[in-house]
């Protein structure tokens, strides 16, 4: 679970970053030639992700960029400014995570922690001790797979608060859990039609009578309060400075507003920000206009960039939210809901196109990847050039057909390892084992020849970019089961794994001539761990230290 004191530090000392010491060596009396910035030379174990040169000891650094990548012996020969001599740990290209949200990984911190609880007295006795003294109570984390899979109902939270408004959003955010209070603020009553892409459960017993969980677009009428601009950015502040601890040096941030939008800008501005942050407008501020933005034309020493728009064609599959080709196995009589008409989607998709840019697009189920995988189509037909690099988040459920039309039209699918694992106890149960070959199916993607993003949805997931190293090298949860991994044919290797958080991240983000390996002109972004993620057993992977964390070869964070 992420560490909710850990965060709580980030929020108390976020903008603090950018300030820590480094380690200064000898100066060699052949110094850099004049009129040239600053050198560094780092001596580590080297990683480079480069197949031209795979292993290194040495790397020469100057003006944010790899000079030289060399032996130690030769490099120190050139002479440096700096000397950071770190041969007791590995240097692997800056971690980047291809799907995330940062401002709910700072939001986390202050609002109530349901994430593990196992039964509602859990959920109860958690919002007891966390909730504030007044006004809304808000949380996120419940799942109902923990408890043996009945869904909640307002009754249960009515008990413990009947006067305040509680609103819970379940761990993958595609639902939400309400009181009565809350209920009545919605306007929801007996009969109320579910919305399109959305969901209002209904009492088995009385069938016209919510029960208090909205899915997906039925949760767009609850009124939560909006945070305030200073809220974002202390929380924008905070998740960056965690972040930025577990060994990323870059995010895709998917599903932004104008108002977050312009926090990152004033961050980046400032230099507060520690992170290369990849934004994604939400479909809402698409909608709205976008401020009138144009894409942003990406410099590769550039702390953020607003590059696509984020879409949402399905919901999750945990809450049966996903769209299904044919009914879910362990509810007959639903198959999930698209949020768009699929000719409304693909005019959506065109649309966006046409501004200059990228599509990123949600989908869980394999009608969802299907809808999506035919509206990219029709617009690559229109538009036929590979530098659009569709993206597919998730991809998580696919009619194995869709899978080589995936590859022939050059899409990225945007995956996340550890949703394989948290996901492998209940998703046969939803899928039936007839649809599993083509779930979380890493190994088929990459055989097809379909380029892989990893990341981890947090906070959906926990953030530490190991525990998705693992969950791909392994299948396995944290306690090692099942053993052998879940479908383990799966399985990536750790080459694999890696190149997903460095180079497919950056080709996914149209920068990938500048980031993802350690190479000659590419940028100084690192991630520096105590261990070798190459040569340890997988089971240690999520133990492995971070040493250090550099952007643009400037220490973002040092342990």
């Amino acid at each position: 679970m992420l560490s909710r004191r850990r965060l709580l530090g980030s929020l108390a000392c976020a903008g603090l970053l950018g300030c820590r010491r480094t380690t200064e060596g000898p100066r060699p009396e052949s110094g850099p030639r004049p009129g040239a910035g600053p050198t560094q030379l780092i001596r580590a174990n080297i990683h480079t992700n480069n197949p031209a040169q795979p292993r290194a000891e040495g790397m020469l650094i100057r003006d944010g960029a790899i000079l030289a990548v060399a032996s130690f012996a030769e490099l120190e020969q050139r002479g440096a400014d700096q000397v950071l001599d770190w041969r007791d740990s590995t240097v692997i290209p800056g971690l980047t995570d291809a799907h995330a949200h940062l401002l709910g990984l700072g939001q986390t911190a202050e609002i109530v922690d349901l994430r593990g609880a196992t039964s509602i007295d859990e959920i109860l006795a958690r919002l007891r001790e966390q909730a504030p003294a007044s006004g809304w109570i808000l949380g996120r984390g419940w799942d109902q797979n923990l408890w043996g899979g009945a869904m909640p109902s307002a009754a249960q939270l009515d008990a413990a608060f009947p006067d305040r408004p509680v609103w819970l959003r379940r761990v993958d955010g595609h639902a939400g859990w309400a009181n009565s209070v809350v209920m009545q603020l919605t306007g929801i009553v007996a009969g109320t039609p579910n919305p399109e892409g959305g969901e209002i459960l209904r009492d088995p017993t009385n069938a016209s009578a919510a029960t208090g969980v909205l899915i997906d677009a039925a949760m767009d009428v609850v009124p939560v309060p909006a945070p305030s601009p200073a809220d974002i950015e202390r929380w924008l502040a905070a998740a960056c400075s965690h972040a930025a601890s577990l060994g990323l040096t870059g995010v895709h941030e998917m599903g932004l507003d104008s108002v977050a939008h312009a926090a990152f800008t004033k961050l980046a501005a400032n230099h507060a920000l520690p992170l290369r942050v990849h934004g994604y407008a939400s479909e809402s501020w698409w909608t709205a206009g976008l401020n009138g933005l144009t894409r942003a034309r990406v410099a590769p020493s550039d702390r953020y960039a607003l590059a696509g728009v984020k879409l949402y064609v399905d919901g999750a599959l945990g809450s049966r939210g996903a769209a299904l080709i044919k009914p879910y196995a362990d509810r007959p009589d639903h198959s999930g809901a698209l949020m768009h008409e699929p000719q409304q989607f693909a005019a959506l998709v065109s649309a966006i196109l046409e501004r200059g840019f990228q599509v990123a697009s949600h989908a869980i189920g394999d009608l969802g990847n299907r809808t999506i995988i035919n509206a990219y189509a029709t617009a690559l037909g229109a538009r036929p050039t590979p530098e659009h690099r569709l993206r597919v988040e998730h991809a998580q459920v696919l009619d194995l057909a869709e899978i080589p039309r995936m590859a022939e039209l050059g899409l990225i699918a945007s995956m996340q390892p550890t949703h394989a694992t948290s996901d492998m106890p209940w998703a046969p149960a939803r899928l039936g084992e007839d649809r599993l070959a083509g779930a979380y199916a890493w190994q088929r993607m990459l055989n097809a020849g379909v380029r892989l993003a990893l990341g981890s949805d947090f906070p959906v997931e926990r953030p530490s970019p190991l525990l998705g190293l693992y969950a791909a090298v392994t299948r396995q949860d944290p306690s090692g089961q099942p053993s052998g991994g879940w479908l383990p044919d799966q399985r990536l290797s750790i080459a694999q794994a890696i190149d997903g958080f460095t180079h497919g991240a950056a080709f996914a983000a149209h920068r990938d001539d500048h980031l993802g390996m350690i190479a000659p002109g590419y940028r100084a972004d690192l991630t520096c761990l105590r261990g070798d993620p190459y040569t340890v057993q997988p089971q240690a992977l999520p133990e492995l230290e971070v040493h250090a964390t550099m952007i643009d070869g400037a220490l973002t964070f040092e342990g």
